[in-house]
């Protein structure tokens, strides 16, 4: 999984492309959001338009990063989530967890 993120109306968009399975990717993105909370950044969405694949440990990566981010007085939100995801976040009830958006700019203008 490669990670690139940007900044759009004070949120950060968080863009990872390829396979989210665990492993080093999980302390890459724990990294990244603990260097943008610290930076003063709260609010974050992370598009999945670029998500090949998801298992049951990349759903992992998410609700830590979803609990990461409210521990700190922030909100994390998913945009674009590819039909593989969205089955697989509605099969494990986590879509009643996270909160989804069809584009990056509804779920920016959600904030």
């Amino acid at each position: 999984m490669k990670l690139l993120h940007r900044e759009e109306n004070s949120v950060v968009i968080i863009e990872p492309k390829g396979k989210i399975m665990g492993g080093p990717e999980s302390i890459e993105l724990h990294d990244l959001l603990h260097e943008l909370i610290d930076a003063g950044k709260k609010n974050m969405v992370v598009d999945l338009s670029k998500v090949d694949w998801m298992n049951s440990s990349g759903l992992g990566i998410l609700i830590s990063g979803l609990t990461t981010v409210r521990r700190a007085g922030g909100e994390l939100r998913l945009a674009q989530v590819t039909d593989k995801i969205q089955s697989l976040l509605t099969i494990t009830k986590l879509i009643t967890v996270f909160k989804a958006y069809d584009t990056v700019e509804d779920a920016i203008k959600s904030f």
